[in-house]
């Protein structure tokens, strides 16, 4: 049972569903996700929103980045076991 099904599904809310993600150069992700969960630490290139490309350097694993990236670049992210939240 879920007592918070009818409470809207905000930026702030917990995640409701997550994929693994496979970075590309050029295929975006499904969707924008909440955050994204890095399972094993390195670089990781991210294509925004907005149109530009920033590099995340050193991301531990187990860490989050709450941001909303339109895609994750092949070419410059190191960092593996990579989870979208939604």
């Amino acid at each position: 049972m879920d007592k918070f099904s009818e409470y809207p599904t905000t930026l702030t809310a917990p995640a409701r569903d997550a994929s693994t993600v496979v970075p590309h150069d050029t295929n975006d992700l499904a969707q924008l996700p909440r955050a994204l969960y890095i399972g094993q630490g390195g670089h990781v290139s991210l294509r925004m929103p907005g149109g530009g490309t920033v590099v995340f350097a050193n991301a531990q694993g187990g860490s989050f980045l709450p941001l909303r990236a339109l895609g994750i670049n092949a070419t410059g992210t190191t960092a593996s076991a990579i989870v979208a939240l939604w």
